[in-house]
């Protein structure tokens, strides 16, 4: 598991709304049983309303998603198999977008 990755939702009750959780949990919390999560949803949900910062665009094959950085969430790690992709490029949407959740900047 490496941060930024990728991974299919497990659960079948919300993977139509949130098909895809980025992992981004630092690498330097390994021996946690849990990991940070933040739900991605495809952009084409939403037509054109997003929260800017707070919610950045993504693209991860060939589709738009909107990060959804106000569900950030914890899972057990045992449930997140097999990554289908790096958001590494994104890093700093990502960031940018936890800091104006906690700090609002």
């Amino acid at each position: 598991m490496a941060q930024f990755d990728v991974y299919r939702n497990p659960s079948l009750k919300s993977r139509a709304a949130y098909p895809l959780l980025m992992d981004i949990q630092s690498p330097y919390l390994v021996d946690l049983e849990t990991r940070i999560v933040v739900p991605l949803t495809r952009k084409s949900n939403f037509s054109d309303k997003n929260l800017g910062v707070l919610t950045p665009v993504i693209e991860h094959g060939n589709e738009d998603y909107l990060l959804l950085m106000p569900q950030i969430s914890s899972m057990p790690s045992h449930l997140l198999a097999d990554a289908i992709g790096s958001l590494e490029h994104c890093r700093e949407l990502v960031l940018n977008a936890l800091d104006f959740a906690v700090g609002g900047i």
